[in-house]
């Protein structure tokens, strides 16, 4: 539990910080402080550790989950990052030290999650992660829309949880136990085990925002701070899209006849339904949060294969996911700073003239998110169809083809951004600005983890010992 121990060590540190300088009117030292913190983590969790279970079995780590461990504490680095310039603005300075805390917090609860063996400390876990995450959405409270996204968000994780809860009582009262491995040795298809099997699944959905348990998703994603709406958008659904698999290979094995059904049916109206109405959205945060909804789609479409190469093509594609969100969202924030809040899609037009190399850098990431070559999005996208074809049913190969077409519309809705910035004209561009050297860090970070992890092909390689070792 040495990344466990690192993270609340952090979480000590940060908050003796905060309370003895609480009254410096400037703490321009905090954000490269904590930095340099999670960039110390994120060196632990990268550190191969030793496969341990511990606590009775109910705490397990393994390869995979340290490998994740890692990416998610590379993006909430780049979010810390990417957050130095709207935490000093006058509003949220003094907010400061609760952001970092309540990051960090959803952080240690995720860890929590993925590292489970039993089913109360999954749901610890994941109970750790969202409620500060509600208070992170909450943290704009004198926004309406932040106040009623987080409304949103709290209601509706409270809901999740409750259908995923009478899905474990149910699970429970066929198997006698909640821990992994006797839930995977004891249970047996029969009504009640389907209707456990399939009320956890549609809770764990509500967090992963798949369709049709999205409806908070835009609300949410569009009253939210924008780093907030970043880190949510990326670190919250890669967690929760891991433990899902984790519990799907391991628990559910031998479910695997109806919980591959329930998959293909989320598969197809998360990708479908979030293309169609990605189109529809004029606000670029709502656009995004139906972005996000049709990325899980495809996070998603990794689980239906059976082998090795269905955990690496998830773990990859997060990873691929990461970099391109948070680029496109740390350029979505900046904008807002220098452009009186606007972050609707026409707040862009002739963006290029004002702001060239910003313009280039979120063109980059939007074509990673389409999956166009070169870029690091193609491969990922390959690597789940890749994964996913290896069942070689019809059915498989019926939701493969819609996931290729809608691949197309998803071309088309982000060149409207695209668009936007290179060929609209505007009576009031952007005013040309110059971005902090935070947010350059943050695409300098982003902007190479597009390129390379698509070329880097020893990344893959590792992925995919960590996912034998693993599964």
């Amino acid at each position: 539990m040495i990344p466990e121990a690192v993270l609340v060590l952090l979480l000590i540190v940060v908050f003796i910080a905060d309370f003895a300088t609480s009254k410096q009117e400037e703490r321009r030292w905090f954000n490269p402080f904590v930095g340099v913190l999670m960039l110390a983590a994120f060196v632990v969790s990268a550190v191969p550790w030793e496969p341990q279970s511990l606590f009775g079995g109910m705490y397990v780590t393994t390869a995979a989950t340290n490998v994740m461990k890692a990416i998610l504490t590379g993006a909430t680095l780049i979010v810390i990052i990417m957050s130095r310039q709207w935490l000093y603005n006058t509003e949220t300075k003094v907010r400061e030290g609760e952001f970092y805390l309540l990051t960090l917090s959803t952080l240690l609860g995720m860890y929590t999650m993925m590292s489970a063996g039993h089913f109360l400390m999954f749901f610890l876990g994941l109970e750790m992660a969202s409620i500060p995450m509600a208070c992170l959405v909450a943290l704009d409270k004198w926004r309406n829309d932040s106040a009623e996204g987080a409304a949103k968000y709290i209601l509706t994780a409270t809901f999740s949880s409750g259908v995923m809860l009478m899905g474990l009582s149910l699970i429970y009262g066929a198997c006698g136990t909640l821990y992994f491995t006797g839930v995977a040795a004891a249970i047996k298809p029969s009504l009640l085990t389907i209707v456990g099997v399939v009320f956890f699944l549609s809770g764990l959905g509500f967090k992963i925002s798949l369709v049709p348990f999205h409806f908070w998703t835009a609300d949410t994603y569009q009253g939210a701070p924008t780093v907030v709406t970043g880190y949510l958008s990326v670190v919250s659904k890669g967690a929760a899209a891991f433990t899902l698999m984790v519990i799907l290979l391991k628990v559910f094995a031998s479910m695997a006849f109806f919980s591959q059904y329930f998959l293909y049916v989320v598969i197809v109206l998360s990708i479908t339904v979030a293309n169609l109405f990605a189109i529809r959205q004029s606000e670029l945060k709502r656009f995004m949060a139906f972005s996000s909804i049709s990325q899980a789609g495809y996070i998603m479409l990794a689980l239906v294969g059976n082998d090795a190469t269905s955990p690496t093509a998830l773990m990859y594609y997060i990873l691929v996911y990461v970099v391109a969100n948070l680029s496109v969202f740390s350029i979505i924030s900046v904008v807002e700073q220098n452009n009186g809040g606007r972050t609707d899609i026409d707040a862009y037009n002739g963006f290029y003239k004002t702001n060239p190399k910003l313009s280039f850098l979120m063109t980059l990431a939007l074509f990673s998110l389409a999956g166009i070559p070169p870029f690091a999005g193609m491969f990922s996208k390959f690597f789940v169809f890749m994964a996913a074809g290896k069942m070689m049913d019809t059915t498989s190969y019926i939701v493969l083809f819609i996931a290729l077409v809608n691949t197309v519309v998803s071309l088309y809705y982000y060149l409207l951004i695209v668009k936007a910035m290179y060929i609209k004209d505007a009576e009031n561009p952007l005013p040309t600005f110059k971005s902090d050297w935070n947010t350059r860090l943050a695409l300098c970070l982003c902007t190479a983890g597009v390129f390379l992890f698509g070329i880097v092909s020893c990344l893959y390689d590792y992925l995919y010992r960590a996912a034998e070792m693993s599964f």
